[in-house]
């Protein structure tokens, strides 16, 4: 078979294990008949609120938001769309009317969060005495900076009027259950979506580090709340987080597992390297090629064929100005790396379907990658130099374009070695 084909089964399977049809029934509550308002933000938040509403009967209404282009139509919860992951006026808009409806509520409401990936963005009203503009400046210099989506996401909680609990205390007293799918290292529902719906344990002064350690410029009216502390968030122990529950329903580690089911389908031993990987993209597609090369020339750490498995989410620190996401440039960093090595194909991309903020999900790499480039006048580390690994995988024909997958469980890499 061949590998491309090979690999894009794999992610379709992996793709298949985080659907929001499958994952989010089981974990619904009893529908005994009595009203449910559900709210949401993220990437797979619509395909979550279009699960509930084929298996609730009872009454339900509601309002999620979710990125432009990754809409569901459904009939009785409304969906909002939005931009990511630089947020703008339509997620400020809905982050305001989700918070208006769950305020006022009482304990014989019941509430349901669907949260998923990208709701830091899609969810944008500011905390008070904070702008969109200004939260669109730090989110902007932070995307840039080669920060981890841990230290992004606490600070934009400590920015925000629903994120870092809050959301929890508006919906409180009335109890709410959170259903989560995680695009996270780690799987902490602090970190998902910047944790709307649980307690914060980071705080004002750690979100100050993180944008003083990156070197980003903070207006002084806002350094200024931020070191007084006026923005801190809910902490662990506050009794208005006491009836928020939380499950989560996919994980990256659901869905490297079941590409290595299907990778054993097809005759291939799989070896899933971790669901939590970081590190810079480049940096990781180098150290990822040097495990390949030792799979190809001596059958460690896994036999041939076999192909290596791995997510998390990796970072770009932007030097250039070419275009390009986290995946493509894990791609030409190993593609460098391994320099035309025989028999190992690689496929990186983000389970969401856009790789950055580009129309690809991402890209792949075979032995000819190299001289295919060579051969069109095309110079592969000035690409890299440049943070132009789009602009390169395009020229070459190897963009991987899914569409919205409608999912969201951070990014899949699979490295076959045949």
């Amino acid at each position: 078979m061949n590998p491309r084909t090979i690999l894009r089964q794999l992610f379709d399977a992996a793709i298949a294990a985080a659907d929001p049809a499958l994952c989010v029934p089981p974990h619904l509550p009893p529908d005994d008949g009595g009203r449910l308002i559900v709210i949401g933000a993220g990437k797979a938040s619509a395909a979550m609120a279009k699960a509930v509403e084929t298996h609730w009967q009872g009454p339900l209404a509601g309002l999620v938001v979710t990125r432009y282009g990754h809409g569901v139509p459904c009939e009785r919860i409304e969906i909002v769309e939005a931009a990511h992951p630089v947020p703008d006026a339509a997620g400020e808009a809905a982050a305001l009317r989700i918070l208006q409806t769950v305020r006022g509520l009482n304990e014989r409401d019941r509430v349901l969060a669907l949260i998923s990936g990208g709701g830091s963005a899609l969810m944008a009203a500011p905390a008070e005495g904070v702008t969109l503009a200004e939260k669109r400046a730090l989110t902007s210099a932070l995307l840039r900076s080669g920060a981890s989506i841990g230290e992004i996401n606490c600070v934009r909680k400590h920015l925000s009027a629903s994120k870092g609990g809050r959301l929890a205390v508006a919906v409180w007293p009335a109890p709410v259950l959170t259903l989560a799918i995680s695009d996270v290292p780690g799987d902490d529902p602090a970190v998902i979506a910047s944790g709307p719906t649980v307690a914060d344990p980071t705080t004002c002064a750690d979100a100050l580090r993180v944008l003083d350690f990156y070197g980003i410029d903070v207006p002084r009216a806002l350094r200024q709340r931020l070191e007084s502390g006026v923005l801190e968030t809910p902490k662990p122990g506050d009794s208005r987080l006491a009836r928020s529950d939380y499950q989560l329903v996919a994980s990256p580690r659901q869905m490297l597992e079941a590409a290595a089911v299907e990778a054993r389908r097809l005759g291939i031993t799989p070896l899933i390297l971790g669901d939590a990987i970081e590190g810079e993209a480049r940096e990781v597609g180098k150290a990822m090629a040097g495990m390949a090369r030792a799979c190809a020339a001596h059958g460690f750490p896994a036999g041939r064929p076999c192909v290596l498995l791995s997510g998390g989410e990796t970072t770009v620190t932007l030097k250039g100005h070419g275009r390009g996401g986290r995946n493509t440039e894990f791609l030409l960093g190993l593609a460098l790396a391994l320099d035309g090595a025989a028999g190992i194909h690689v496929l990186a991309a983000d389970t969401d379907g856009i790789d950055g903020s580009e129309n690809n999900a991402g890209a792949l790499v075979a032995p000819d990658t190299l001289v295919r480039a060579r051969a069109l006048g095309i110079d592969s580390r000035a690409h890299l130099a440049g943070n132009d690994a789009w602009g390169y995988f395009s020229a070459l024909g190897d963009l991987l374009v899914t569409g919205p997958t409608l999912t969201n469980v951070n990014d899949f890499r699979a490295v076959l070695v045949s």
